[in-house]
């Protein structure tokens, strides 16, 4: 099996159990190992007291395409922590797209940080930037294909 293919079948496994991420239309593909695309249509349900989005789904939409990325190897990987800068609002109707690619993968540590891959990430479709986020992860003892219920 490639990698891609490997990374592929994680991802496959990671979204049929992931309630969240289709419960709020959050699409995901991967692109190639390491790698992950995450498009969520902002939704009149998503909108907080002052008409825009709310910023825990941004961040929310950030973390799927984060937990992809760095999930591509078959070892379950959970985020350590994150931070997000919000720089201008989504509304709805708005198509918010996040690009992540591994940045760095130190195995002996088990800790991964990712990157924006390219100038669209965090992006709407107008181009307007919406976020940064940045995040780092740390790999748990269990492998992704032969899950059962639990990650822990």
């Amino acid at each position: 099996m490639s990698e891609l293919e490997l990374a592929r079948r994680c991802a496959e496994k990671m979204y049929a159990g992931d309630k969240v991420s289709r419960a709020m239309g959050i699409k995901v593909s991967v692109p190639a190992p390491g790698a992950a695309v995450a498009t969520m249509t902002i939704r009149e349900d998503m909108l907080n007291g002052f008409d825009i989005c709310h910023g825990g789904l941004i961040c929310t939409l950030a973390d799927t395409a984060f937990a992809f990325a760095c999930n591509a190897y078959n070892q379950v990987t959970v985020a350590a922590g994150a931070s997000i800068d919000f720089v201008r609002p989504a509304h709805r109707g708005d198509e918010l797209t996040r690009r992540l690619a591994r940045h760095h993968h130190r195995r002996e540590r088990r800790r991964v940080t990712v990157r924006d891959d390219d100038a669209g990430a965090g992006r709407r479709v107008s181009g307007a930037l919406r976020c940064s986020p940045r995040g780092a992860a740390i790999s748990i003892p269990k492998v992704i294909q032969n899950l059962l219920n639990t990650y822990y």
